[in-house]
């Protein structure tokens, strides 16, 4: 499972940080006005009861009392409904069976035993208040206060407080994404700035005066890259000082070997077999040492110009005894590339020998591209590269099972490692797949060749 980034994080703890807090104050608000509103509606029910039961206590006690007429003579609007049940028998303003209904029979008891009560109850699925207030031994007085609109209330109440609370939390995420755009600048520029050191620049430094808090981080950063580039500077230096003393003394033999092959016929079998050898073995150590000298200076970065590839690649071709019709060139893909030329040439270069010494021979170059980035692929007629070693074979000195069995082996082991590197130096990198029929496919891209 792919873990999520670190602004993404920062982002959703502060979403989340100011949800929670919202929600807690809402809750808290809702609860408080809630309660407030309720006790405040029972209390003022409650004076209103006490109120309407004496007037109706006054308009019973005459000779004749009109029941009815003195509850119609109660001034209760529209929201409380009086109810009065003297001698057993329930009166109202008009028939109203669910109102007499609903009122509850523990409410009703406590009430006749002469303590008042108040008691919330649903009638009809909406919420009411009914209060009791005993009149007499035979008389209890009851008013039934409709909640219905301060029900209506509570749920704009949370409804507006559900949607301050949303609106919260996404104030706190938009807080967190600016905080983390700007907390997180510094370490995007030590990114950057890795980036162009990976890539070769070893110019890239971060600037102290740009975050006072991060004023270490920058000066440890800087003097681990300047420590890195002296000792890079400092092997390819030996490197390529010890090559360069390699070439005189094997200048020297080479001159000596040339003789000796010279007068190969005048020489013994041994001598001649001997001769032979110490011949292919001299020109293989210049080979090594021009290697060395080349990936001395491969770590450089490259130097971008515009270059006919298609051009390069049919000079390779030719150098190494193959046909120039090898090269195609994609459609819409255009011949000159922005590449350093002598870096190019050294990845066909290369590549075809690759193919030539170990892969049974090249098949096709192809010039292609993907996005902005040119694409060389050269395919072989070999046994392909077992996955296992797919990864290995750019390395340095890399002589294993994969060469071994593509072919005699008798390479410098620095012929890939050199495409890499080269490849690395234009932001690229190199590959090897199966090519389709059997064979390998090297791929090299190159970013930003075609911008």
């Amino acid at each position: 499972m792919r873990r999520l980034g670190l602004r993404t994080r920062v982002t959703a703890a502060f979403a989340v940080g100011a949800l929670l807090l919202a929600a807690s104050m809402a809750l808290v608000s809702y609860e408080l006005t809630r309660r407030s509103l309720m006790d405040e509606r029972e209390r003022t029910a409650l004076r209103a009861a006490y109120f309407d039961a004496a007037v109706v206590r006054a308009g019973l006690d005459t000779d004749t009392p009109d029941v009815v007429e003195v509850l119609r003579s109660l001034d209760t609007g529209g929201s409380r409904r009086p109810v009065l049940h003297l001698n057993g028998e329930w009166y109202a303003r008009a028939a109203d069976p669910g109102t007499t209904a609903a009122i509850p029979a523990d409410l009703r008891r406590i009430v006749t035993a002469g303590d008042p009560a108040v008691q919330r109850v649903r009638i009809d699925g909406q919420p009411a208040l009914v209060v009791g207030v005993p009149l007499s031994a035979t008389a209890t007085y009851f008013e039934v206060n409709s909640l219905r609109e301060l029900e209506q209330t509570f749920q704009v109440l949370a409804l507006a407080l559900t949607t301050v609370a949303i609106m919260v939390a996404g104030s706190g995420a938009a807080l967190g994404w600016y905080a983390t755009l700007h907390g997180l600048r510094p370490l995007t520029a030590v990114a950057d700035a890795a980036e162009k050191i990976a890539a070769g620049d070893f110019t890239a430094r971060l600037d102290p005066a740009t975050d006072p808090d991060l004023t270490r981080l920058s000066s440890s950063f800087n003097q681990m890259v300047d420590q890195l580039a002296h000792r890079i500077e400092r092997d390819r230096r030996f490197a390529a000082d010890v090559s360069h003393e390699l070439r005189s003394p094997l200048q020297t033999l080479a001159a000596a070997a040339s003789v000796l092959a010279r007068r190969r016929d005048h020489q013994d079998e041994r001598t001649a077999v001997a001769a032979g050898l110490v011949a292919d073995e001299i020109d293989r150590f210049q080979q090594l040492v021009n290697d060395l000298i080349d990936l001395a200076r491969s770590d450089q970065p490259a130097h971008r110009a515009a270059v006919d590839v298609a051009a390069v690649a049919r000079d390779a071709c030719q150098a190494h005894d193959l046909p120039a019709g090898l090269v195609r060139l994609a459609p819409e893909t255009a011949q000159v590339w922005h590449v350093e030329r002598r870096r190019i040439a050294q990845i066909l270069a290369n590549l075809l020998d690759n193919a030539v010494t170990h892969g049974g021979g090249a098949s096709l170059v192809w010039l292609g591209r993907d996005g902005d980035a040119g694409v060389i692929e050269v395919d072989d007629e070999g046994p392909g590269v077992p996955v296992e070693d797919r990864a290995a074979i750019f390395g340095r000195f890399v002589r294993g099972r994969a060469a071994h069995t593509r072919g005699a082996g008798d390479g410098t082991g620095l012929g890939l490692a050199l495409v890499a590197q080269h490849a690395a130096a234009h932001g690229g990198h190199v590959s090897v797949t199966d090519r389709p029929g059997g064979g390998a496919r090297f791929r090299v891209t190159l970013p930003g060749s075609l911008s």
